[in-house]
């Protein structure tokens, strides 16, 4: 996985260098940077993209309770996986900006997952220096219905 993301890191740098990637390309960028680091166990890279005044879940989770949750992710299931459903990115302006996607979280011990769990999140960034910053999100679990 990280010699897929050094192939794609290395393209867009490629990019970069021809022409200015968009707040959209940025800002997907660090989520799937982010996915990649929760994948493979790293936590503090991981919180690295994570702004220190980050609010979660209405303001009830900050910044060190959300890297306390992606440790105990971690920990849960050896095999974290998670695969972003269409990012939709808006640029606010003045370096901030949202995304809104679905998240399907699957985890286990073994080859298969033996749990998983489809998320709307919406996600708030801030620019900081050259790099987008996660400085908020929501989720909640989607439900299917039964039948």
């Amino acid at each position: 996985m990280r010699a897929i993301l050094s192939a794609v890191t290395a393209a867009l740098l490629l990019v970069a260098c021809s022409k200015q990637l968009t707040v959209e390309q940025q800002v997907i960028a660090t989520l799937q940077n982010m996915e990649v680091a929760a994948e493979e166990g790293e936590h503090f890279e991981f919180i690295g993209y994570v702004a220190d005044s980050f609010k979660a879940q209405h303001g009830s989770m900050g910044r060190k309770e959300f890297h306390r949750f992606m440790i105990y992710q971690i920990n849960q299931h050896r095999r974290l996986r998670a695969q972003f459903f269409p990012i939709y990115v808006t640029d606010l302006g003045n370096g901030q900006a949202t995304a809104k996607f679905q998240l399907l979280v699957t985890g286990g011990a073994g080859l298969l997952p033996d749990s998983g769990q489809l998320y709307d999140v919406q996600t708030r960034w801030t620019r900081d220096s050259n790099d987008w910053m996660l400085a908020g999100a929501e989720w909640e679990p989607v439900r299917l219905p039964e039948g």
